[in-house]
């Protein structure tokens, strides 16, 4: 496991997660905006994006009326508000030569540019261009699974169930320990993670989220502790930022 998957787990050990619950819902409530106005829909049986983006709040245990003002400030681009926000990427290479991959939403491309940049340029290093760090990742859906009530984490039981996991659909299984429970992280198309959401599920797994990631595909190693901090760090000053979104990066750290 490496990237962002690394780094949500790190995120949880640190206890991070609960205490910018609230910051999340409010990004995540961008997501949704940008979702229905792009899809040009607040029907999620419609608007497929949409449909993806709610597993995720609901996975996150998103309240429903955040949900729907959401939803309602799509529908209305003109409200004040919402006619501005749009989706933004940026890359580069921060401590250690790593990759990064940022997506966001903002009101104002220029000043989230900048804050970006200098976030970069203080952490050692250097915001790229466009394609610079994206060729190092895939667009996946990913969906994290439970293991199925019988499982001890036992070799066996772990191999039957990655295999059970495949037969639904996965593209790709890790499997990984979090609080000492079993679980899974099933990779597929975006385009399908819906559908194989919902083969997992009635086959008796329990689904806790379902995103659309970018899934690092060249690793850079890093061992140094010193250097380990300073990535962690780097990705918590980006992930304090309000608009972005998702961090994704391609280190790889010994567990």
């Amino acid at each position: 496991m490496s990237g962002h998957s690394k780094w949500s787990t790190i995120k949880r050990q640190k206890g991070t997660a609960d205490v910018k619950r609230g910051q999340a819902f409010t990004k995540l409530a961008n997501v949704i905006t940008i979702a229905v106005k792009a899809g040009g829909s607040g029907d999620p049986g419609a608007n497929p994006r949409l449909r993806t983006v709610l597993e995720e709040a609901k996975s996150l245990n998103m309240p429903k009326e955040n949900i729907q003002r959401a939803i309602d400030r799509g529908l209305a681009p003109l409200r004040q508000g919402s006619a501005g926000l749009e989706e933004v990427t940026y890359e580069g290479f921060g401590p250690g030569k790593v990759a990064f991959y940022l997506e966001g939403i903002t009101d104002n491309k220029l000043r989230t540019l900048q804050e970006i940049k200098n976030l970069f340029e203080k952490s050692g290093g250097s915001l790229g261009g466009s394609g610079s760090t994206a060729y190092m990742f895939e667009k996946l859906g990913e969906i994290k699974v439970k293991s199925s009530p019988r499982v001890e984490a036992g070799k066996k039981e772990k191999e039957e169930d990655m295999l059970a996991l495949i037969d639904l659909g996965a593209e790709d299984v890790e499997d990984c320990l979090e609080d000492n429970i079993q679980k899974y992280l099933v990779y597929t198309e975006g385009n399908k993670i819906a559908e194989v959401s919902t083969k997992i599920t009635q086959a008796g797994f329990e689904v806790e989220s379902a995103e659309i990631i970018m899934k690092p595909n060249i690793l850079q190693k890093i061992e140094d502790p010193e250097t380990i901090k300073k990535v962690i760090e780097f990705i918590q000053k980006l992930e304090d930022n309000p608009d972005i979104q998702k961090v994704y990066t391609n280190f790889d750290i010994p567990e």
